[in-house]
């Protein structure tokens, strides 16, 4: 803008400077200036036309994506049968005493036991496969339900069963007639496409008010939330509230980049900052709960942490890049290949590693059985190991026969 206006400050100058005499110079110079005024004027807009067209704005309207994609996104209704203990807040009387009969009368409540209550919850969800009716949403929308429902925008209402579920990454496959109505599928997406800044659209359930669509843009990628071993979130600032979780996150070619999760809340409503599994990582989760009922994840059978800058200095090492190898357990992948507790894992399967969370999931996504390099760092130089991977699901369930004490999501954490 600054520039647009010099030439006016430059022309009142030389008007002062000139002598009245002088009025004919005055008006040819004024003349030359005009299309240079007009010439960076048209420079600048175009330039700033071209800057917008590459940046790509916000559409017109969500309108008709809106519409398009709306009936395959449905809300999930789940019920469960809850035991409480009843009686607890009666006074307790000795025998004989004046009060016992009174509070016999009652039908017994002055004495314990348990009574049965429904308690329903609600969530989102959407169809991945009108064929088979297949329909993907969050583990924690599911999780203990006797009873789940699945309703669609004309709210008619289906019965649904549970396909499959992994808590490691709070994702659910359930299934619905498909006979019973004429499903809408929306297909993935590639979440590593997208771009910090790209537009993105959800739709969902939020405090059970039925289809409610919300847009943003992705305000970043890679976030790790600690709420399991594989996180890698998208983060959006498109509103997600309560009951969204399971719900698709659209790019705007109408494909599913992500899965609502989660947000980051002190009140409990929408901040701007919410989370989705990216497609990426969902994709294949879903694809092994349909094939198999449950997952089974890659594993290489080492206890793993990070490399620091004290550990690096000691270990000869430019930089804190690589995951060092804490622990072999004997039997495992890892120990039948010649990795030993020291080693510093600088690739897995071609590629790089940095950090422990990226090494499990780099294995965890390897098929089981799949012959894969490893490269280590070890006395100063660098060595190449192939490892078989074996099967992470059939290792946890082993461990926890052997160690009861030991819980399944403790072990998947430290074991890659």
């Amino acid at each position: 803008m600054t520039t647009l206006y010099t030439p006016n400050r430059m022309s009142s100058e030389t008007r002062r400077e000139t002598p009245v005499m002088g009025t004919e110079r005055s008006k040819a110079a004024s003349a030359n200036k005009a299309p240079l005024f007009f010439a960076v004027t048209i420079l600048v807009l175009g330039s700033l036309f071209a800057f917008n067209a590459a940046a790509r704005g916000a559409p017109d309207s969500f309108a008709d994506l809106a519409e398009e994609l709306s009936p395959a996104v449905v809300n999930i209704s789940t019920t469960q049968i809850v035991k409480t203990e009843r009686g607890g807040n009666f006074p307790q009387f000795p025998p004989g005493h004046p009060f016992e009969d009174f509070f016999k009368d009652f039908g017994g409540k002055g004495k314990k036991g348990e009574r049965e209550r429904k308690a329903t919850s609600l969530g989102s969800g959407f169809v991945i496969d009108a064929d088979k009716g297949l329909v993907v949403t969050n583990n924690h929308v599911i999780d203990g339900a006797d009873e789940i429902s699945v309703i669609f925008q004309d709210g008619e209402k289906l019965d649904a069963e549970l396909v499959g579920t992994d808590p490691k990454t709070d994702i659910a496959v359930l299934k619905i007639s498909s006979k019973e109505k004429d499903l809408k599928a929306v297909p993935w997406g590639n979440s590593d496409k997208s771009r910090v800044g790209d537009w993105v659209m959800a739709i969902g359930n939020p405090f059970g008010l039925g289809g409610t669509v919300t847009a943003g843009i992705i305000s970043a990628r890679g976030r790790d939330i600690r709420s399991g071993p594989y996180d890698d979130y998208i983060q959006t600032d498109a509103s997600i509230n309560k009951g969204n979780s399971g719900g698709p996150l659209f790019n705007m070619k109408g494909e599913v980049i992500g899965i609502n999760t989660a947000i980051f809340s002190q009140s409990g409503g929408s901040i701007g900052i919410g989370f989705a599994v990216p497609s990426a990582l969902a994709k294949n989760v879903v694809n092994q709960l349909v094939e198999f009922g449950q997952t089974r994840r890659g594993w290489l059978g080492v206890v793993i942490q990070n490399v620091t800058e004290e550990l690096a200095e000691g270990l000869g090492l430019d930089n804190t890049d690589g995951v060092l190898v804490a622990g072999v357990p004997e039997d495992g992948p890892a120990f039948k290949s010649g990795i030993k507790a020291g080693d510093v894992i600088l690739e897995f399967n071609g590629e790089e590693v940095s950090e422990t969370r990226e090494l499990s999931r780099l294995v965890a996504e390897t098929s089981v059985g799949s012959e894969v390099e490893v490269e280590l760092w070890r006395n100063g130089k660098k060595i190449v190991k192939t490892v078989k991977l074996g099967e992470l699901e059939k290792a946890e369930t082993q461990l926890a026969s052997t160690n009861p004490s030991v819980d399944k999501p403790s072990v998947s954490e430290v074991m890659g």
